[in-house]
């Protein structure tokens, strides 16, 4: 848990806590559903403006290419190809992983490699857009993003 006068800087103090900040630089593989590409597109163009190389999913992949972005498509099946999402996670090539829930079964089999993958290796994954774009933002302001104080200040 995290308390600060924010959402975005509580985010922060929490991932910092559990050691799940993303790096100030790096990769970050980006798996998103359709019905948030729209959403993540201002996410992912923050992300790459930070410096962040992008290694996507077929269909994230395209979205980013519309952006004007550059990107390593990287494939999502896991039994048609390498290198796929869990080794880019696994053999380091990525820091951070945003990978968002489609509900179906394949997909959601998938994800759920990713996920657990991302889990394993110490890898932040995030799989809520709110969150990640609070990530994003904490790593964009640095340590003057949140406020150290005790506990009973914050409550004033």
């Amino acid at each position: 848990m995290g308390v600060d006068s924010t959402f975005e800087a509580a985010i922060t103090k929490a991932l910092l806590a559990a050691q799940l900040m993303p790096p100030p630089h790096g990769a970050v593989l980006l798996s998103i559903a359709d019905r948030d590409k729209s959403e993540a597109a201002p996410i992912i163009r923050e992300v790459y403006q930070q410096g962040y190389r992008l290694y996507a999913t077929e269909g994230t992949a395209a979205l980013i290419e519309a952006l004007g972005l550059s990107v390593t498509l990287v494939t999502k099946k896991l039994g048609e190809g390498h290198p796929n999402v869990v080794d880019v996670i696994v053999e380091g090539i990525v820091d951070v992983v945003v990978n968002t829930v489609t509900g179906d079964r394949t997909p959601l089999r998938d994800g759920f490699e990713i996920r657990r993958a991302a889990a394993e290796h110490r890898i932040p994954c995030f799989t809520s857009l709110d969150t990640a774009r609070a990530a994003v933002r904490s790593l964009a302001r640095g340590q003057e993003g949140y406020a150290v104080m005790p506990l009973h200040k914050y409550l004033a």
